[in-house]
């Protein structure tokens, strides 16, 4: 059993995704989750063409895609309400073969919950991994419960996670990037063009859910580990005077809804996403700055890939070493895009602003495809085969040689 046996540490919305590829690839599978019910951390998140050709492969793309509101136009604006740059959800959709769905967490959660054999997910049960195992052991998780055996672990854990500093004790872990951010969904206080709007040091973004709801966040310049004694407040002082429909939304949210996050990054890349029979994915890999809204996505991907790579009596280290080739790269330099995103969201002078919005403005009345060109390489990636071939075990060329 312990050879077949695969193990998620973690319930969120990467950890849940691997369940279900390992559990399509043959695994029994057994996810921990510490906390006491599968209540997603978060607000709300976007779903690009990517990720929903990973669920695809999984059985849940379409049923995602039922849940896609934006369907005009929106784009980016100044404080005062002058557009930088529109962006049509149709040039978007043509461009990278899908629309951008944006969802609650806690929508996106139960989809993956449901998709699971009945038993597979024990929460309340926190997980800590004593032994990576070997190509002669299993590794071993300890829960409160006792030991669990598993031909193959996969780290789930988030950014703070516990598995990484201990297969990588070296490693620095995230740093810090400059900002904190603020996120809420509230029912939508009327009818308003989605957007992201960028002042010195600071933006705020509004879009649409499709039961109704609209999803805000901001973002800005911050010391690590500053509260405010009213987050409503402190968000009323940085966006005071900003354009419809930020004071409604303001006016109509309270304090106790907004949440409020600092923002850490994996600066440092860790040399691989495995060691031993453990793979690392979402977060406790490759945590990376919102600014291009792929956290979830690539954790998705993540997922998927895995389970393109270990079907059930696979090589576990052969398929380890294949995965860690096929997303290290890749998630690397999204984190780094991200990153240079971020610190062009941020610029803190008004008079650098005004010239960065300027220059997009200029930029952007080439068209929409200027625009979007950022998202190229990222927005429009396929997994590497559209469906899990379920009695092959074979690992695509280029990812095992010279391992």
């Amino acid at each position: 059993m312990r050879h077949t046996h695969a193990v998620v540490i973690g319930g969120g919305i990467g950890g849940l995704t691997a369940a279900i590829a390992l559990h399509r690839r043959g695994w029994s599978v057994t996810v921990l989750e510490r906390a006491t019910a599968l209540a997603p951390v978060g607000a709300a998140i976007g779903l690009a063409p990517n990720s929903q050709r990973a669920l695809d492969v999984i059985g849940l793309g379409d049923r995602v895609r039922t849940l896609a509101a934006w369907q005009g136009d929106g784009g980016m604006r100044t404080p005062r309400g002058r557009w930088i740059a529109r962006l049509d959800a149709r040039a978007t959709a043509e461009r990278y073969g899908g629309p951008l769905v944006l969802l609650h967490r806690a929508t996106l959660v139960g989809l993956l919950a449901d998709a699971l054999p009945d038993g597979a997910v024990r929460t309340a049960t926190a997980a800590t991994l004593t032994d990576p195992g070997a190509p002669d052991r299993p590794a071993v998780v300890t829960t409160p419960d006792g030991p669990l055996e598993a031909g193959l672990v996969v780290a789930a854990d988030g950014i703070n996670s516990a598995t990484r500093r201990t297969l990588f004790p070296d490693h620095p872990g995230p740093a810090y990037s400059g900002y904190t951010t603020w996120r809420l969904v509230i029912p939508a206080p009327g009818p308003f063009t989605p957007h992201e709007t960028w002042g010195p040091g600071r933006l705020w973004g509004s879009h649409p859910l499709k039961d109704g709801r609209v999803y805000a966040y901001a973002m800005a310049t911050a010391p690590a580990g500053v509260r405010a004694d009213d987050e409503k407040a402190e968000l009323l002082r940085r966006f005071q005077g900003w354009h419809d429909p930020i004071p409604a939304i303001l006016d109509a949210v309270r304090s106790d809804e907004i949440l409020r996050h600092d923002v850490h990054f994996m600066k440092v890349p860790l040399p691989a996403f495995h060691r031993g029979r453990v793979a690392l994915l979402g977060d406790a890999a490759h945590a990376m700055q919102p600014t291009l809204a792929q956290g979830g996505n690539q954790a998705i991907e993540d997922a998927v890939v895995l389970g393109q790579y270990a079907p059930v009596g696979i090589d576990v280290h052969r398929a380890l070493a294949a995965y860690t080739v096929d997303r290290l790269p890749r998630t690397t330099a999204i984190v780094r895009q991200a990153a240079r995103a971020g610190r062009l969201a941020t610029l803190g002078s008004a008079p650098v602003a005004a010239v960065r919005n300027s220059l997009m403005a200029a930029v952007s009345r080439f068209g929409p495809g200027i625009v979007l060109r950022g998202f190229d390489g990222i927005a429009d990636w396929a997994p590497p085969a559209p469906t899990y071939a379920a009695d092959s075990h074979d690992l695509p060329e280029q990812h095992i040689t010279n391992r």
